[in-house]
């Protein structure tokens, strides 16, 4: 239950309401307020609110282009007082985003002072900065004075602002916008001004063209910080079709000589949004961790302009294979989202395509165009209405000083004597002695046919929409001309280019092929030693620990480890650490429980099948490249319950099984019995009385069932029809010589 509104209710009367249909219509109004007000760009403007009211706060400050400067403090503080009732610091935030020329395509505040940079380091304290407005911004609120839009109260009532900005500019594409809402979110990327003005003046000259047709006015985006764009056309045709797409922006780089056959690679541009600080340390990380061997150093020798040099590891490596693999691994390659969601006539949500946009930016400038038309009209017919009265001065001026002379009131004598409006009367009485010298017929019946002339001219526009349309293409390419190519900064900095063919690098050929000798205590210590090493060699251990596995490996190879569990975990060898100290715990790898201990540590092996049984007696065959996990916390390969353990982990290469049970009972039976699967529980291998499964291999038949001995010597029994059966038999007790501890290795 709530309390009605205060104009719903009288003093000390509550309604009930239920609290679903309380909370799902206040939750909605903040919803729609969060669209309307904060998240979603104005498709005419291409502002959010805290943008518009930046700026208008500006102008009302006359920070003209050309002017002194202004403390931002002074200009946070003016936006929040009259137009924008929220924190200082979000208000400063969005002032310095519009003075980045790394965040803006095209700046709406020149700034003085630190405004951050593309480190991703922040701007200055708000009274240590200064700002203006620039060329842009003027031109977005051109006509402002001329009623060329509407204007509503300002939040506490005093003021007055305007609900959507003229926008000669077309600022929504040229700038780009990105937000997010409640159950929705924007995202456009800068473009080229010159290229936005053809597909305006083309969609003008052909009303009926199609976002394709437009495309080929508009290739692509341009980001600030340049870069390659190397989507696919049919890629951004669809994305401006649709109004939803990515873009696949690359860094910019060159390869520099250094002589006698060396080289190294420079970026000189990154792609849009990302921070050079954190795309150097990750670069950093990949260098320190061994992730590439095609690369040897990275090093930031950036000043005013991107410079980061990458030396590859030998002058041997192919610089479009190692920068390849670095776009595949860093934020050197980067994908911006496109969203054109926006809100039409300030009102509506709605995801646009690239006709959309544009067609209500025409829209708006034709609108503006006939309120500054109409605007016009109504001064020079007052401005008329004013001559005319002087024109009646003039010719009896005589007969007028001496009205204003000597009459009580002239202004009722001059009205009936010359059948003047009291305009007209108002405006001779308020004219100074000195303008009479001015009064001059010819000049005034000058001004007036000039502002006859214009009236007529501003009719027939406001009549007419093919001259509307012509005076509104005019308007674009004066924009053009202003921002253009050939104007500072208008060229084209984002190239348009194809992905180049490269033949891709798997993981595992970025890594040098070294031999290694992997060491595993059995406490979880693991090292990695160059070269095979004797494995009947001694090694150093800590106290109370000794050995547990040791096999020959490569360096590109990756271990499979089993846990007890029945979790398999997936190990690199090259990640492992090197042969000082005593190595470090495999639980640091990997998020191997502490109630679990280790069954096996195996090479993988792509393409072979590994036996799984537990200590129930139940297994399956597992296809080991189905066991390779991507992360730490690995991957559950065989279900246990009651209280059972993983008890096998080994190759299946054979076409029989021999299992053998805490009873020394063995059971051999056709591999082909076992099914084969990823993960499960399996079936019953072995029946089991007591106890349960001690080990099982597999083997092929003809060649024997073979074991070892305590003193490691191997044994072999060749008749074993005497222990082949069924599966899930008991079995007959193991052959003499079978080892006491019930395990063929």
């Amino acid at each position: 239950m709530v309390d009605a509104p205060e104009d719903d209710k009288t003093e000390g009367e509550i309604l009930s309401e239920p609290m679903r249909r309380a909370l799902g219509e206040r939750y909605l109004q903040y919803a729609l307020s969060t669209i309307t007000n904060r998240a979603l760009p104005d498709a005419r403007d291409g502002l959010k609110p805290v943008h518009r009211r930046i700026l208008y706060a500006m102008r009302g400050l006359r920070l003209e282009p050309g002017t002194a400067f202004r403390k931002c403090a002074k200009i946070v503080g003016e936006v929040m007082g009259t137009y924008h009732p929220h924190g200082d610091q979000a208000i400063y935030d969005a002032l310095v985003r519009l003075a980045q020329d790394f965040a803006q395509r095209y700046t709406l505040v020149e700034g003085q002072g630190n405004f951050g940079n593309v480190d991703g380091d922040n701007a200055a304290a708000q009274r240590y900065t200064e700002a203006r407005l620039t060329e842009a911004a003027q031109a977005m609120m051109a006509g402002l004075a001329e009623n060329a839009v509407d204007f509503r109260d300002n939040y506490d009532g005093t003021e007055r602002e305007p609900v959507v900005l003229p926008s000669a500019f077309p600022n929504l594409l040229a700038n780009g916008s990105s937000g997010i809402a409640v159950g929705m979110a924007t995202s456009i990327p800068p473009h080229n001004v010159h290229e936005v003005c053809d597909a305006l003046l083309h969609l003008i000259k052909h009303p009926a063209a199609t976002s394709r047709a437009l495309a080929d006015r508009i290739p692509g985006p341009d980001f600030p910080t340049g870069g390659v764009l190397v989507e696919p056309t049919e890629s951004i045709v669809s994305a401006y079709e649709t109004g939803r797409g990515a873009f696949r922006l690359r860094a910019r780089w060159v390869v520099e000589e250094t002589g006698r056959g060396t080289w190294r690679a420079i970026v000189t541009e990154i792609p849009y949004q990302v921070q050079k600080a954190k795309l150097i340390e990750r670069l950093a990380d990949i260098v320190n961790e061994k992730k590439l061997p095609l690369l040897a150093d990275v090093r930031d020798e950036s000043a005013a302009d991107i410079r980061i040099v990458l030396e590859p590891k030998s002058r041997s490596v192919d610089p479009a294979q190692m920068m390849e693999s670095l776009f595949r691994l860093t934020d050197l390659e980067t994908r911006f989202p496109l969203n054109m969601n926006v809100l039409i006539d300030g009102r509506t949500p709605k995801v646009c395509g690239l006709r959309e946009v544009l067609l209500a930016f025409l829209a708006h400038r034709r609108e503006v165009l006939i309120r500054r038309s109409e605007h016009r009209l109504g001064e020079i017919a007052r401005r008329l209405e004013v001559l005319e009265g002087y024109i009646v001065a003039y010719l009896n001026l005589d007969r007028v000083i001496e009205i204003i002379r000597y009459e009580d009131e002239p202004k009722a004598v001059l009205m009936a004597e010359f059948s003047l409006t009291d305009v007209q009367a108002e405006a001779i009485l308020n004219m100074r002695l000195r303008n009479l010298r001015k009064l001059e017929e010819m000049e005034l019946r000058a001004e007036r046919d000039r502002l006859v002339e214009e009236q007529a001219g501003l009719k027939a526009l406001i009549a007419e929409g093919a001259l509307q349309w012509e005076r509104v293409a005019g308007e674009i390419r004066e924009i053009r001309t202003k921002f253009g190519r050939s104007a500072h900064g208008g060229a084209r900095r984002t190239e348009i280019a194809e992905a180049p063919q490269v033949e891709e690098i798997t993981p595992e050929a970025m890594i040098e092929r070294e031999p290694v000798t992997v060491i595993c205590s059995e406490k979880g210590w693991i090292r990695a030693l160059r070269g095979h090493l004797d494995l009947a060699a001694e090694q150093k251990f800590k106290d109370g620990d000794g050995p547990r596995f040791a096999f020959h490996a490569e360096t590109t190879d990756k271990l499979l480890l089993a846990a007890s569990g029945g979790r398999v975990f997936t190990l690199d060898v090259h990640k492992l650490p090197g042969g000082r100290g005593m190595g470090e715990p495999v639980r640091l790898m990997v998020d191997l429980p502490n109630d679990e201990a280790m069954v096996a540590l195996r090479i993988h092996r792509a393409g072979a099948k590994l036996l799984l049984a537990s200590s129930a007696g139940d297994g399956f065959l597992a296809p080991e490249d189905d066991l390779i996990a991507q992360t730490r916390a690995g991957r559950q390969a065989m279900n246990l319950r009651d209280g059972a353990r993983l008890k096998v982990f080994a190759p299946a290469e054979g076409d029989h099984v021999a299992v053998v049970g805490d009873n020394r009972k063995v059971l051999i039976f056709p591999l082909s019995e076992l099914p084969e699967m990823a993960r499960g529980k399996g079936v019953r291998l072995q029946k089991y009385k007591d106890g349960g499964l001690s080990d099982a291999m597999v083997f092929t038949l003809a060649a024997g069932l073979s074991w070892r001995d305590p003193a490691g010597r191997t044994r072999t029994e060749a008749a074993t029809a005497d222990w082949v059966g069924p599966r899930a038999s008991a079995g007959r007790m193991a052959p003499r010589g079978f080892p006491a501890g019930n395990v063929f290795t």
